[in-house]
């Protein structure tokens, strides 16, 4: 049996450790690559090479940026009293996509998970807290998800905002049926939650 050259061995290996890819994944990608033209293997390895020194965390949001601060908070238009707090960079971005938000994020880092050992020390609580020292935001909105770790994060945020900043406003974004769905096919949950968080019309 003819076994795998070292050098491609060694690749597989490092794209297999990627999320979603395993070993005959990572061949198929590496096989890939070895049919790329070398040029465009090197401009790939290059990027890659570069992808830390090009990018850091936005000095305000957290954001990962090429520029501090980063695009949305040196951006003038944006509304500076207005501060949507997300977990996750990848979440800004969804928001980001919509193009309905106008003002500015803030980057939490994460949710508190105790199964996972993820207390509060892992939050960016003391930079938030700093943010909202400067008494720009009058409305934190809290844009976390809806699950049980959301939920719990949500909590303490509002307790530990509430307690130090009580003029500044904590919403959170609406939660339950989406748009196009039907009432019979909804979870308890997310109907408990559609009742809880009702708007009048």
């Amino acid at each position: 049996m003819q076994k795998i050259p070292e050098p491609l061995k060694i690749l597989v290996e490092q794209i297999a450790r990627l999320p979603g890819l395993g070993p005959k994944s990572a061949m198929r990608v590496a096989m890939t690559l070895l049919k790329w033209p070398e040029a465009e293997t090197m401009r790939l390895g290059k990027n890659i090479y570069e992808l830390r020194g090009n990018l850091h965390l936005c000095g305000e949001c957290g954001a990962l940026s090429d520029v501090d601060p980063c695009n949305i908070c040196s951006d003038p238009m944006r509304s500076n009293d207005m501060l949507c707090l997300v977990a996750e960079w990848d979440s800004m971005l969804t928001l980001e996509e919509g193009g309905f938000y106008k003002g500015k994020y803030f980057i939490l880092g994460g949710l508190l998970s105790p199964l996972d050992s993820r207390s509060y020390e892992y939050l960016e609580m003391d930079r938030l807290m700093a943010r909202l020292g400067k008494g720009e935001v009058k409305e934190l909105v809290l844009a976390l998800g809806a699950t049980a770790e959301a939920e719990a994060t949500a909590v303490y945020v509002r307790e530990k905002v509430s307690a130090r900043f009580p003029e500044i406003k904590v919403t959170r974004l609406a939660q339950g049926i989406p748009l196009g769905a039907e009432v019979k096919f909804m979870d308890k949950e997310t109907l408990r939650q559609s009742l809880q968080y009702r708007q009048e019309i």
